[in-house]
């Protein structure tokens, strides 16, 4: 069942900071209590609190809970009753644009993290991720960074390096074909900002930084963001953004 949980009661404090909301979402419930127990744990005064906002036990609940919420960031399970994480990433992304979304899961193949990835979640990690890396994880993609356990990692390059081989008559441009713009739209795009986000940071309209990414992948001969952002790393083209 959906738990849209209270807001917790001010401290007092007077150095009050930013606090970076979580939705958890898994249909186990010991799993959500343990989520949230050692995220809300996590005591680094040098860090972002982190608080959590709500839970829910499927797709359909977090769509719900993440329209009316608008958490900064959703710890998505992937295999669910109703909706899996999956179907759910898009239509959470759709509700709460501005949240981000890591898929928490046991499955790390290839057929569930691609389809993950294109459905716009900003990080992919396994359930045996150590509180502490998750709690830095979530902090992490809370201020735009993509997040990837390195197994999902490896795998996701390799797939993409598979699918990238092309013809001889097709080979990838080299970069000089970019313009000075699309460089810097390609950096973020491996930073994980979306089309908004890139507008926002380059103080340019949403259709041209969406132009832009066309561009690039045209130029590229890509097929998506994902390919762009593993590029993109691949040459040393990563975001400044800290």
């Amino acid at each position: 069942m959906a738990t849209d949980l209270p807001s917790k009661p001010a401290t007092g404090r007077s150095d009050q900071k930013e606090t970076v909301k979580v939705l958890i979402v898994d249909d186990h419930a010991v799993v959500r209590q343990g989520l949230r127990t050692f995220l809300e744990l996590q005591d680094d005064p040098a860090a972002l609190p982190i608080e959590v906002v709500g839970e829910a036990a499927n797709g359909v609940e977090a769509v719900d809970l993440a329209r009316r919420l608008q958490p900064d960031v959703v710890l998505l399970d992937l295999v669910m009753p109703e909706m899996d994480g999956i179907q759910a990433t898009a239509k959470i992304l759709a509700s709460s644009p501005h949240s981000r979304v890591i898929i928490l899961t046991s499955f790390g193949e290839e057929d569930k993290v691609i389809p993950a990835i294109r459905a716009g979640a900003q990080g992919y990690l396994l359930k045996d991720i150590a509180p502490n890396d998750l709690a830095q994880a979530v902090r992490m993609a809370f201020r735009g960074k993509v997040q990837l356990h390195p197994d999902v990692a490896r795998k996701l390059m390799s797939a993409v390096a598979a699918r990238e081989e092309p013809p001889a008559s097709r080979a990838p441009a080299p970069l000089e074909e970019l313009t000075e713009r699309e460089l810097e739209v390609l950096r973020l795009i491996a930073g994980g900002l979306n089309n908004r986000e890139i507008a926002e940071k380059l103080v340019i309209s949403e259709k041209t930084a969406k132009t832009h990414v066309s561009s690039i992948l045209g130029k590229l001969h890509l097929e998506d963001r994902t390919q762009a952002a593993i590029y993109a790393l691949r040459h040393g083209l990563e975001t400044d953004e800290a």
